[in-house]
């Protein structure tokens, strides 16, 4: 028997609608209906509707999914295990894997919840750059909250540039 309990259908639905509306909206931001979204799915308008009464619902919970993707890629990362530089660039690389979901925060404009950011990104991120400061590797005339704020703006601007 596996460890993992496979989804349930509702939960392979929805992560389904989540996939295709991260995708479209990052592709087309405004532009693109909820019809738009059911269509990448492979699901019917109703069934969008269903799991998500409203395009911010929808929005909220592609910020919520944006957060625990950046937050367990910033664990699984090992951000303490090495140098700062090296650190950096991993916490970089996990940022970057987040992809649509992050595209569609700084498109939309959506704010996720700012506990669970600031517990899941923020804090790990000040806390490299802090590290990072003491150990002369990283400048130390700005403060690390302006670095890390600098740093997930930075990604943002990457992903939204960077061709779909």
């Amino acid at each position: 028997m596996s460890k993992h309990p496979r989804p349930t259908l509702r939960e392979r639905v929805k992560s389904a609608i989540l996939e295709a509306a991260a995708e479209v909206l990052a592709a087309r931001g405004e532009q693109a209906s909820m019809s738009d979204v059911a269509a990448a799915a492979g699901v019917a308008r109703a069934t969008v509707y269903r799991y998500f009464p409203s395009r911010q619902v929808l929005l909220d919970e592609l910020a919520q999914l944006a957060v625990e993707d950046a937050a367990a890629g910033l664990a699984a990362a090992g951000l303490d295990s090495v140098p700062a530089p090296e650190a950096v660039e991993r916490a970089v690389r996990s940022l970057v894997a987040v992809g649509d979901s992050f595209i569609v925060l700084a498109r939309e404009r959506v704010q996720p919840e700012p506990e669970q950011f600031e517990a899941a990104v923020a804090q790990p991120l000040r806390r490299l750059l802090q590290r990072g400061q003491e150990s002369g590797d990283i400048r130390g005339d700005v403060p690390a909250s302006s670095l890390a704020d600098a740093l997930v703006s930075l990604v943002v601007s990457l992903l939204l540039a960077s061709p779909s």
